[in-house]
């Protein structure tokens, strides 16, 4: 297994992206003294596409990063550019009305737009290449499902048929294709994006974490940086927030395994399953691998490494696999109403943005937030702004200061109230392993490293005050709420927690 890798990311398993890539250097960042017209917090497909586009447009930009570019979840995507996602065009009809499921159609169709847009005009080396999509049932029921994604998509004018010829070797019942798809290297797509905003002025800031904001006429101000605008394009926004409530955190898995031979499927492939499996193929490394996904499950529950495992077993059982080369897992947050929030953040000061709820198709979404997040900046009208409108969500009053008050309460209560020993409990812990144990009859959670050392923590999330749970396949410490995740020291991997878990000290 291959997990050495240029790019540090949020967990112990690195993607076949990440691992391709050398890292960015200082001499990317240019410096201003200055108030900025936006600063855009985080890195990926979403804070490097608005960045870009923001500084073409003339505003002057600066994108802060807490790690580096493309150590979350862009870093982690399967990489699969479609016409169609997710929630299926039908089911945003049922929520959003026909003029809303056609706008979400064209939001779709334009982040896709955007991305190929950007390949040919910068002429980005990024293994862009078009594949037809095949979705396919394998169940009396799944072909009822197919039946109503293909009436949704034809009725929202995306191009869709029924196919007799899947490249599959899975039995199946019925099948759809979606002619001309696409696929890509993430990393290198975003890299090249850093070079052309760089290029154009823009300043770049990784390891530095965006922690709040104090905002003073009209002027927001994080650390030294000050800011007209701000655009959260973190995935979720950071701290309590309404978006804690309305979208619910998922891990995927992926694994990259080399085939016996060379049949390796020339298409993006999805099954109807639940959880459903997608594949396709991808030349890394000078060699041809087999990229399979799914066994999708809520952050914090469930058994990541069961979750391997069947994923693991699903693709041996129709491929003939010769190895395992990369396993990697990544996460999306799922919207309550099934179209993602891009707007101005609710119960925000004015000129603060964000954009989450991309669901499993964070590469078109995230390239149209951009799109839509840089017209509000600028004060543009946007065609999509009012369907994906965040302040369709109505905030519980109170409830925000209530919330943070109680995390920062159990926060301490944990931390400061007992002596660590090493108990039993401890001594049971072998080496490479975490756990919840109790100390002095209160929970801490503990990893024993190599070297058999006891990191041992508060297992308090400092976000909204659940406890965390140990993932053995990334060595984080998950929060099974709100999808905060902590590496073994209690670092602050992923949002929206922006305070690091308390250490016990020995």
């Amino acid at each position: 297994m291959n997990t050495t890798n240029n790019i540090p990311r949020d967990g112990a398993n690195v993607s076949a992206w990440q691992n391709n890539v050398a890292p960015l250097t200082a001499d990317i960042e240019n410096t201003h003294a200055l108030t900025y017209d936006c600063l855009i917090v985080g890195g990926g497909i979403t804070g490097l596409t608005a960045a870009l586009l923001l500084q073409n447009a003339g505003k002057k930009t600066i994108l802060a990063d807490a790690n580096r570019i493309g150590f979350g979840t862009t870093g982690g995507t399967s990489a699969h550019i479609n016409t169609f996602a997710d929630t299926t065009y039908t089911e945003a009809e049922s929520a959003f009305g026909e003029e809303g499921a056609q706008l979400f159609a064209d939001a779709v169709r334009e982040g896709f737009d955007l991305i190929q847009s950007n390949v040919n005009n910068y002429k980005i080396a990024c293994d862009y290449e078009i594949k037809p999509g095949f979705l396919y049932a394998e169940t009396d029921d799944e072909v009822e499902q197919l039946r109503d994604i293909y009436d949704g998509a034809l009725k929202v004018k995306v191009a869709v048929h029924y196919s007799k010829d899947v490249p599959t070797p899975v039995p199946y019942k019925k099948a759809l294709v979606f002619d001309e798809q696409a696929q890509f290297d993430p990393i290198k797509y975003l890299y090249a994006l850093c070079k052309e905003y760089v290029n154009a002025g823009g300043v770049i800031k990784e390891n530095m974490l965006i922690q709040g904001l104090e905002t003073k006429d009209g002027v927001h101000t994080a650390g030294n940086i000050r800011a007209k605008n701000v655009i959260y394009a973190t995935h979720m926004p950071p701290n309590i927030n309404v978006f804690n409530f309305e979208c619910a955190p998922y891990r995927s898995y992926v694994i990259a395994v080399k085939l016996k031979g060379d049949k390796y499927p020339d298409a993006l492939i999805y099954d109807s399953q639940e959880p459903y499996h997608y594949l396709r193929t991808h030349f890394i490394n000078g060699q041809y691998l087999l990229l399979v996904g799914g066994n999708d499950h809520k952050t914090g529950h469930d058994d990541p490494e069961k979750a391997f495992a069947e994923l693991e077993k699903y693709i041996r059982k129709y491929y003939r696999v010769s190895s395992v080369k990369y396993k990697w897992s990544s996460q999306y947050y799922i919207p309550v109403d099934g179209l993602p929030y891009i707007g101005k953040q609710p119960l925000a000061a004015d000129g603060i943005y964000c954009a989450t709820g991309y669901n499993g198709n964070g590469m078109m979404l995230g390239s149209v937030a951009a799109k839509i997040l840089s017209d509000l900046v600028q004060g543009k009208n946007n065609r999509y702004a009012d369907l994906f409108n965040p302040a369709r969500v109505k905030p519980i009053d109170g409830f925000t200061e209530f919330v943070k008050e109680n995390a920062d309460v159990a926060y301490h209560f944990v931390a400061d109230r007992f002596n660590f020993k090493e108990t039993d409990s401890l001594k049971r812990l072998q080496p490479g392993t975490g756990k919840l144990v109790e100390v002095d009859g209160e929970k801490i959670a503990a990893y024993r490293d190599d070297e058999g050392n006891i990191h041992a923590l508060s297992p308090v999330c400092t976000h909204a005050a659940c406890i965390v749970n140990w993932n053995g396949e990334e060595k984080t410490w998950d929060c099974p709420c709100h999808g905060a995740r902590y590496d073994i020291d209690g670092n602050v991997l992923t949002g929206p927690a922006t305070r690091n878990l308390s250490k016990i000290e020995q």
